[in-house]
This record gives structure tokens, sequence and C-alpha cells, in this order.
């Protein structure tokens, strides 16, 4: 592989077929000489870390042996660690940037590179460009600069790294612990086999609360599940025990930990959008706090109601948080969020964190006493009801992405109906976005991390998603799956 593409998180592949060492060692020289560029009044400094996959710490070690050969001192994390606490990293130690080995939520077979800014959030599009245009070309390896591992460890330039104790005393001062402590919820955390494990817990331990946590240890495999993405049908496990063992709530973390999942007191999964959505109105009615919400153009129409309601400005970005995470620096927001179930929060860095997205979905159930289900029918007397569905189609081959994307460019949304509801206009900003005139929406957009189209739907009738769906996918020349 002589090209490596940065999608909308860093650069993603399968290991040992395009995911090598040799391939790492090249991201991480173009890293290198990005962040050599950069702000020059904060130390030559990086953080690296890594999740549970397959080899992900031999991975992480490469990369430090790069970084630090190229005159970096480098923070390498000393076990596997939460993508949200090494973003924490980046700010603490006054670093230019980070690298994190994680393929998040993809299946097992893969790895990935993730890069973060000096805020400690993702990097955005130009930038991605630039470094990918420094990544050296595969048959020039003398272009790698490397310091072998032992050497950096005993020089001091590669320095082993535990930010446990500052990211959790960081979170105190942005959320009231104790009284979810004291309190006699019954948790269940999925941890899907990844970087969440252990977090919660230690949280929250020492008072009333009863937090059980499953797939808690590390198992590259993933057994149980597709993939340790928290929708389903990969949160079913998680779901059947929090019934088993009679939870108040099923918290869900991703393989990284960036993201999060919920379930109510009945088992059922609430989705992403519904997720964000009471959130926003956490922040909002029950902190009584005020500030932008930064939203993807795949997440949810309730939070422009929400805005309307508390008088706050709504801005609606791309896909990634290579879009938010600016966006969210720029307008100084309260939130921000994407509809894959990954939220970031005003005084904490601009990167998804499940662990902290998770403690306030408790401190919501504290502080109102209600129920997850008696919460969401709250906020759809709020906001009207929304029901959210969506749809992976696998890309086969270049000539079914070819195709689609012709369709899709050629289309003529005049007097188009989808499900009997007329398409006001076509969104292309990030994908294809169908606006309806009844105020839900349609979404087809190609995965920016792997060989997928995505077609997703909200509206306020939960009978007609899937024939939304549908006919979304028929429109573009395609088969339902």
């Amino acid at each position: 592989m002589t090209s490596i593409q940065f999608g909308t998180d860093g650069w993603r592949g399968r290991i040992a077929d395009d995911y090598t060492f040799a391939n790492v060692r090249r991201c991480a020289q173009g890293f290198a000489t990005f962040l050599n560029r950069q702000d020059t009044t904060r130390p030559r400094r990086a953080v690296v870390g890594y999740d549970q996959r397959f080899q992900s710490d031999a991975f992480a070690a490469a990369v430090a042996e790069v970084l630090a050969g190229n005159g970096l001192e480098v923070h390498l994390t000393d076990r596997a660690t939460p993508t949200p606490v090494i973003s924490f990293g980046i700010p603490h130690t006054e670093s230019r940037g980070g690298v994190n080995i994680t393929a998040s939520h993809n299946p097992p077979e893969d790895s990935g590179f993730k890069v973060r800014d000096q805020f400690g959030g993702a990097i955005p599009p130009a930038d991605l460009d630039t470094i990918m245009a420094l990544i050296p070309a595969l048959d020039s390896p003398s272009h790698i600069q490397r310091m072998p591992l032992g050497e950096g460890l005993k020089s001091g330039a590669i320095r082993m790294f535990d930010p446990t104790d500052a990211y959790c005393a960081h979170l105190t001062g942005l959320i009231d612990l104790e009284p979810i402590r004291q309190s006699s919820l019954r948790v269940l955390v999925d941890a899907m086999w990844g970087n969440g494990a252990g977090w919660m817990p230690r949280l929250l331990s020492d008072g009333g609360i009863e937090v059980t946590e499953l797939h808690a240890h590390r198992n590259p495999a993933f057994p149980e599940m597709q993939r340790p993405e928290p929708i389903p049908p990969n949160v079913d496990p998680g779901l059947a025990a929090g019934r088993a063992m009679g939870a108040d709530c099923v918290l869900f973390l991703d393989g990284d930990a960036d993201r999060c999942g919920f379930g109510d007191e009945k088992g059922n999964f609430v989705d992403q959008l519904r997720v964000y959505a009471l959130l926003a109105y956490y922040l909002l009615e029950v902190r009584g706090e005020r500030g932008p919400i930064v939203k993807t153009l795949s997440t949810t129409s309730m939070l422009d109601r929400l805005g309307e309601i508390y008088d706050v400005p709504v801005h609606e970005t791309g896909v990634g948080f290579k879009f938010v995470a600016p966006a969210m620096r720029l307008e100084q927001a309260l939130i921000g969020g994407e509809e894959s179930g990954g939220y970031a929060f005003r005084g904490h860095v601009p990167e998804r964190d499940g662990i902290l997205a998770n403690l306030c979905l408790l401190d919501l159930l504290v502080r109102t006493g209600q129920t997850p289900s008696a919460l969401i029918q709250t906020l759809f007397d709020l906001v009207g009801e929304h029901h959210y569905a969506r749809r992976d189609l696998a890309l086969t081959d270049d000539a079914m992405k070819r195709a689609a994307l012709t369709t899709l460019d050629g289309l003529d949304t005049e007097g188009m109906t989808l499900a009997g509801r007329r398409v006001l206009r076509l969104d292309r900003t990030d994908g294809y976005k169908f606006v309806l005139e009844d105020g839900g929406w349609a979404l087809v957009r190609f995965s920016g991390t792997e060989p997928l189209i995505r077609v997703y739907t909200e509206l306020s009738d939960a009978a007609a998603t899937q024939t939304i769906l549908d006919e979304t996918i028929t429109a573009i020349g395609l088969q339902s799956a």
C-alpha cells in the first residue's frame, strides 16, 4: 500500500493487510513532521496511547519510536487507555498533539491511527490533508527517523504516562459525583471488551449505587457482538443482562470509550439521537446552563426545537468530530455531538467522551428522580415525538460506489416523495440529505471509516421509518438489506 487515506477520524485498516508496522511508521513520520511545524510556543511534545486490540501496544510503541526519533518528547500511556483520557492528556501535558492506536468500533480485524490536535480534539480536514501529504512513500524508509524504545525510555525522550488521576480530578470539576454515588441506582455497564472497563466502578465506588460490569476484560475477538459499537445488535447481550438483574439503566461504552449507548429500565435500547436530546435537555433544563449546541447533519432535529425553546443557537456541521471539534471551540459551545453516540461538553476537551456522557445520564436520573422511559416521554412532551432508524449497506466494490454516486449526483428531487412526504430540498453539505415537508429527513452518506453506505432517517411517525429507508435505498439504485 503506497497511499494512506485519512477518513473522518484518521486512518483505519485491516491488521497485517494494509495496517502494518511499515505503514504505521510512515503515518507516524508524517504526523511528526506536522507536529514539528505547529505552535512553537509549546514544547515539542506528544502523547501516544492505544486500545485493547491485537498488537495495539506494539503499534503504539512503534509510533513512539518515530516521534522520539523526530525530536519530540513522547508521553506513552502505560496501559490501554480510553480515547477521551488520552485526549485530555494532550493539553494536560502541554503537548502539540497526540496519536491513539485504535479502530474504535470497527470489527476486530481492524486497527487505526487516530490523530488529535493540541486541544485534544479531532484535527480539521485541511490539516488532515497536510498530514497525508507529509507521509513518506513506502519505498523511502530512509525518510523515517526512529529511536529504539529502550533507548528512548533510558534517555527520557519516551516517558511512560498515566493520566488517570488528573482526568478523574478534572471530571469532578465538571459534575458532582457524590449524589450519584449515594443513590440507590442499580446500573449495568457493558464495556464491550474495551478501554472503558473499570472506569465507572472506579469513579462511583464507595456509595449506595450498585455498578455491575459486563465484557470488562480484554478479548480482541469481541465475543457476543459483531463489533464494539454501542448500537443493536451489539448491545443485545448487555440489555438482556440488564433485564436479568433488574437494572435501572444500562450504560454502554464502545471499544475506545469515546462513545456511549444507553438502555432503559425495561432493557430497551435508547437510540443515540434521543440520548443527545436528553443530554441537551439535562444541561439546559436540569442544570440551567446556556450556550450554543453543535450537531452534525446526521443527528436529531430535536436539538433545533430545544434551541428554540431555550433560546440558544444550534450549529450544524458535516459528519465527524473533525468538523464538530473546531465548531465547538469557535462557538464556545455548551455541547457537541453526532449520530454515532459521541458527545463532547463545555469545559472539557473538544472530544467525544463516553465516560462523561454516561455520568451525565446518571446525574439526570438522580436529579429528576425519573426513569429513563419517563424522561423520554418528558422530552417528547416538550419537543414532539421523534423516531430514528439507520441501515448500513456493504460496498462490495468501487463500481458499486461509483454507480450510487452517479445516481445521487444526477438525482432530480423536483416532485419527489418518500413514503408520501414531499422532498423539499437535497442538502449536499456532507452526503445527501433529503429534507421532508413534515420536518423529517433521510440521509445517504458514504462512511469515512469503512466500506459502507449508511442510510438514516428521523421522523415523527415510527411506522414510516422503514418505508423511508426502503424508498431512499431504491431511489439511489440499490437494494434493501
